[in-house]
């Protein structure tokens, strides 16, 4: 669900302000510096007049004053204020994108500028320059529409892959007599990164033989070059914004589909116009981090419908008893109690007939994914297999069955969402076997892994459903 309440982050230390006189710390140390270097100013005219007037003692002492109040000034201040400088700069940094309409503007201008300096002609020179006034008119009002905006994303909790969700998207102008014109919000440019990695490697002599045909193998490590998979992103399109009135804040619900399970990341956003003259797309980055975690596809598939009717099969056949959901109707034994029995049934088939219930109080069932090592499946049977579990998990968390999860590396817990989460992360890993960790219990299991059946342990075999993911790579 999204929520309606709007984020706002409290005030850092140096942007809070002074009660009695109105003023930030940014503003406090310029003036600071500016007393400091008039009163250094001071003192060196001083020291002037006091050399003049032949005072040695004097002039010594204001030239100290005057160098000591400098280098105070210098090595107190003036870091401060670049950094804030720096920091404002990377905080609003603007990439600028020439458009078809700019490419032609500018060809214009260099063809009539070329004109202007053969000819010598004044009006041509004119021309010229009022053509690059627009140019740099058009960057400054861009500029300024853009600096007054603040930007919110508000993401929902739970989100399921191949599922459409809503991102709402709030756009503010903080501005209070200046408006926005012809704003979209647009997906952060990414850059493709390569580095260096040390990895495992074996080294074989003779080098030009087969594996199998080398004299001996040594254990050691090289260094590759290796490509950085960029994150994935959430905001796939822009979204558009006409007009901003001054403070005035608009809201936009984009659907967003994720297609695949796992970890989806935008370090920024960008806020994008072609205000007025449409010769320059600027974009100004926004730092706002936002991370969503997409869940496994729980939607109904041929593996799931396959395989559900055997599990639920299984499990209601054990934990059949002496309960309130009708179970079965079957033969009468003598142990069976009278109250139990199903006249109607056995008037039609002229046998004693008794019905049977499952037992509510023991609806206790135990989902254990076997996440196998690297190599040991395909990469379209491993997601099968992910997929798999997490549809079962889903289905059984809205029946009437107490259900936990179990898994490597995921402490045992009966949230369905820790579980989903989890699945939604995972990748093939070397762990230790899920069966150590399972403790004795009265559940019924429900093991996804990838060993046989006969590996399963025989005091969990009694008591569990396997599902084998599928045939190892090598087999």
């Amino acid at each position: 669900m999204i929520s309606e309440r709007t984020l706002t982050s409290p005030r850092s230390p140096s942007t809070s302000r002074f009660p009695r006189l109105g003023l930030s710390h940014v503003w406090v140390r310029f003036l600071v510096a500016l007393v400091g270097l008039a009163l250094a100013f001071g003192a060196a005219l001083f020291s002037t007049v006091s050399r003049e007037a032949g005072s040695v003692w004097g002039t010594i002492l204001m030239a100290s004053v005057a160098l000591l109040l400098a280098t105070f000034v210098g090595l107190t201040t003036v870091p401060y204020l670049a950094r804030r400088v720096v920091a404002s700069r990377v905080r609003e940094a603007m990439d600028y994108d020439v458009t078809r309409a700019g490419m032609i503007y500018i060809l214009i201008s260099v063809v009539i500028g070329i004109a202007a300096i053969n000819t010598g002609n004044n009006l041509l020179y004119v021309i010229v320059a009022a053509l690059l006034s627009a140019i740099l008119v058009s960057g400054m009002a861009s500029a300024m529409v853009l600096r007054s905006l603040t930007l919110d994303v508000h993401l929902p909790e739970h989100v399921f892959a191949g599922r459409p969700m809503l991102a709402r998207l709030l756009l503010q102008n903080d501005s209070s007599w200046l408006p926005s014109f012809s704003v979209r919000v647009v997906p952060a440019k990414r850059k493709k990164k390569d580095r260096w990695r040390w990895e495992a490697y074996t080294f074989g002599w003779p080098r030009n033989r087969a594996p199998q045909d080398q004299w001996f193998h040594l254990p050691d490590r090289r260094l590759r070059r290796v490509h950085e998979e960029e994150e994935k992103p959430i905001l796939q399109e822009s979204v558009y914004f006409p007009f901003l009135a001054p403070e005035q804040e608009l809201r936009a619900d984009l659907e967003i589909r994720f297609p695949a399970r796992g970890r989806y990341c935008e370090k920024n956003f960008g806020l994008a116009t072609r205000f007025p003259f449409s010769f320059l797309m600027k974009t100004r980055r926004v730092n706002l981090a936002r991370e969503v975690i997409v869940y496994p596809v729980v939607e109904p598939a041929d593996q799931f419908l396959e395989v559900l009717p055997m599990v639920t099969g299984e499990f209601e056949a054990f934990v059949s008893g002496r309960g309130y959901d009708l179970y079965r109707i079957r033969e009468y034994m003598p142990d069976d109690s009278a109250r139990h029995v199903d006249w109607k049934a056995t008037a039609r088939t002229g046998a004693l007939k008794v019905r049977e219930f499952s037992r509510e109080d023991e609806r206790k069932l135990r989902i254990v994914f076997d996440n196998p090592a690297p190599g040991v499946l395909k990469p379209a049977v491993y997601e099968s297999a992910v997929r798999l579990a997490a549809s079962l998990g889903w289905h059984f968390h809205h029946e009437d069955v107490e259900v936990s999860f179990v898994a490597p590396g995921l402490e045992p817990t009966e949230d369905v969402f820790t579980f989903l989460r989890y699945l939604a992360l995972v990748e093939p890993q070397e762990a230790t076997p899920v069966f150590s960790r399972l403790r004795a219990s009265d559940d019924y299991n429900l093991i996804v892994t990838a060993r046989a059946a006969a590996e399963v342990p025989t005091a969990l075999a009694a008591r569990s459903y396997v599902i084998s993911l599928g045939a190892p790579r090598n087999a």
